[in-house]
């Protein structure tokens, strides 16, 4: 499978989160690199008990799911999905080396929106991707304003300003809480808002989030509206 070096699509995944389940790290992380690309957010699980208690914390636009992988399969984790209420309607999207009409037939039984085989071309993957959300629904166009208490972001000129006065940002500080933006109300991993990716351990943001919440908040050491959820990252949750 190559991903390519093509540039982004436009506006073709802007908004949605996509979940990568695949226990081959190579394939994760080319899918993760290429999907991120084309526009989408994506989040990258090695086996479906991880899977399983990242779908519990954020609210995914589709999974993509390797059947293959060892302990809980997934056809056995796509039974699961549709049986949670709040995920019954997630989209899923299944990647297998068993291309057997059988083996097609038992995950789409189990509620699979789409079936893949491996090995598999990336661009044809993301425009069945693209085809699923389209079917499954438009996600709410974001508001080009958010408030966060008496403070005001402009998403689109990544402006910030408190009590009617601007509040310089470094570009750094513009894009991550953009990013926050985009998915308020939801956790992001704080590898996910890096944007130096020679910076493993995620100090880079810490800083960033720090200053923020000086700019943003009335109490920053007790923030209420740029939040840390411990084991993943940050989340931002406007008014």
């Amino acid at each position: 499978m190559s991903a390519g070096r093509s540039g982004p699509v436009a506006g073709a995944g802007v908004g949605r989160h996509l979940l990568i389940v695949d226990d081959d790290d190579r394939i994760r992380e080319l899918l993760k690199e290429y999907l991120a690309r084309e526009g989408y957010r994506v989040t990258g699980a090695a086996h479906a008990a991880a899977a399983r208690r990242l779908m519990e914390l954020i609210e995914f636009d589709l999974v993509v799911l390797d059947v293959m992988m060892p302990g809980e399969s997934g056809l056995e984790l796509t039974t699961w999905v549709r049986s949670k209420a709040q995920l019954s309607k997630t989209p899923v999207l299944l990647l297998t080396a068993r291309g057997e009409a059988a083996d097609r037939i038992d995950g789409l039984s189990r509620g699979a929106d789409d079936y893949m085989g491996k090995p598999f071309d990336p661009k044809e993957l993301s425009l069945r991707i693209d085809a699923i959300l389209r079917r499954t629904g438009v996600k709410p166009i974001m508001p080009r304003e958010i408030r966060l208490g008496t403070a005001m972001f402009d998403l689109e000129r990544l402006e910030l300003t408190r009590d009617g006065q601007p509040m310089r940002l470094t570009e750094a500080e513009g894009q991550l809480l953009k990013t926050l933006a985009l998915h308020a109300h939801a956790p992001v991993e704080r590898m996910d808002l890096s944007p130096d990716t020679a910076d493993i351990t995620g100090r880079a943001v810490d800083v960033q989030v720090t200053r923020l919440r000086r700019k943003l908040e009335a109490d920053p050491k007790n923030p209420r509206y740029l939040q840390t959820v411990r084991g993943i990252g940050y989340m931002l949750a406007p008014d």
